[in-house]
């Protein structure tokens, strides 16, 4: 959608510019404060042991969920919606979640380490993959009740694990709305004056409903 006149912020001087900028910026502190005491407050919560055995496909075979960690002590799992059958209806969100993703290496630097899981096969995984571009470790949870154990069934999510020795705990999990954060796409269009361009915002710049305007990165 492309803005009209009357859509467009009001002009303003530097000085008053710089004013409002300012006002502004104290909210953000704020915001960010309340945010790094969320964050204090969600590594306190207590695990839950995770002591099934599935059996996930990987590229180098068979996998544990204990070997998932590949020897790290925490592990964040990203569920991706790719189910048995066909690509041609794959989740425009998921997909964008993993064109999101950060390099490894600096997960892997404070020690954790990142896997999605699909509950595809792992040849139609892969073949997926290799339309989109992406070398990011994925594993099939097929005939696993991972999914379900993880409260996300046919849904998406993030798990997150920790390990104590040969004991795997389940520390953390968000899903819906939660996944947001995990989308550096929408922290670039919150910082624009038209925003995400999607009806349900406060001063918004489009009449799109959330998430209406996603597609895999090869069919804008």
């Amino acid at each position: 959608m492309t803005a009209t006149r009357h859509e467009l912020p009001p002009i303003a001087s530097p000085e008053e510019w710089q004013a409002a900028r300012d006002a502004l910026l104290a909210k953000e502190k704020a915001h960010m404060k309340a945010a790094d005491d969320l964050a204090a407050e969600r590594r306190r919560l207590p695990m839950v042991p995770f002591t099934k055995p599935y059996e996930f496909d990987s590229p180098e075979g068979k996998q544990s969920l204990l070997d998932l960690f590949d020897g790290r002590p925490q592990l964040v799992v990203y569920h991706f919606m790719l189910y048995p059958g066909t690509n041609d209806a794959v989740c425009p969100g998921c997909s964008m979640i993993v064109d999101n993703l950060p390099h490894l290496a600096h997960l892997h630097a404070r020690n954790v380490t990142l896997k999605v899981v699909a509950p595809a096969p792992l040849a139609q995984i892969e073949q997926f993959k290799t339309r989109m571009g992406w070398d990011v470790p994925f594993v099939s949870s097929n005939g696993t009740e991972f999914p379900d154990d993880c409260g996300v069934g046919s849904a998406f999510g993030v798990s997150v694990f920790l390990r104590d020795g040969d004991q795997v705990y389940r520390t953390y999990f968000t899903s819906g709305r939660g996944g947001e954060q995990f989308l550096v796409t929408h922290r670039y269009l919150d910082v624009t004056p038209l925003g995400r361009q999607e009806a349900w915002e406060k001063e918004s710049h489009g009449d799109a409903g959330p998430s209406e305007w996603w597609r895999l990165h090869d069919e804008y």
